[in-house]
């Protein structure tokens, strides 16, 4: 169980996890510099992380926009059966694809200092919050949650789902908890589409 200081420092990441992770993608939008082959490469990618956000929402809910943790029960169905946080899997595919369509025409060094603000910061925040998640729901659901933990890895998909599945998907709840995540990768899209305009050619 987390001592109550380790929590205190882990909810203010959790709370603020919007904003620490937005900071990179303002840095790529502003200092980035794609190219057409990066950008061909890169939204594809990041198109990829989005849709396993919404197929992972839409079994979780609105839940998962909160400042708090919190979970009405175990989901364990759909991207859940694979990957016990497909999230942030989604997330670390969204952000790695506009890394690499903002930095095809940024010089080695440029793109390695892009990549490791955003990449590292995303993995920094998430090694934070995740065990603050866990603890809530071993406190919370106990055996079953230790079950799942047996049967489904934490970040690196299985090739297979687990067998006890528990959930139903209910795509009612995307566009009220994806509205600020459509918002945002809407508005890298136009950051993209801006700087192609002048985009070396590969």
């Amino acid at each position: 169980m987390a001592s109550e200081s380790g929590r205190s420092w882990r909810d203010a990441f959790f709370k603020n996890r919007g904003t620490l992770l937005a900071l990179p993608a303002v840095s790529l939008a502003l200092l980035g510099k794609p190219s057409r082959n990066s950008i061909a490469i890169g939204v594809p990618l990041a198109l990829a992380g989005e849709a396993l956000r919404i197929w992972a929402v839409g079994f979780s809910g609105v839940t998962t926009r909160g400042d708090t943790v919190t979970a009405p029960q175990l989901v364990t169905a759909g991207p859940y059966s694979y990957v016990r946080n497909p999230l942030y899997v989604g997330n670390f595919l969204t952000a790695l694809g506009f890394t690499i369509a903002f930095t095809g025409a940024c010089s080695p060094a440029q793109r390695a200092t892009l990549t490791a603000a955003g990449l590292g910061t995303m993995l920094g925040v998430y090694a934070a919050i995740v065990p603050l998640e866990e603890a809530y729901l071993r406190e919370t659901f106990g055996d079953a949650f230790d079950d799942y933990v047996a049967q489904v890895p934490r970040v690196v998909p299985a090739l297979a789902p687990a067998g006890s599945q528990a959930g139903t998907y209910d795509p009612s709840v995307i566009v009220r908890a994806e509205s600020r995540t459509f918002v945002t990768f809407g508005a890298m899209l136009l950051a993209l589409a801006f700087k192609a305009a002048s985009a070396p050619a590969p």
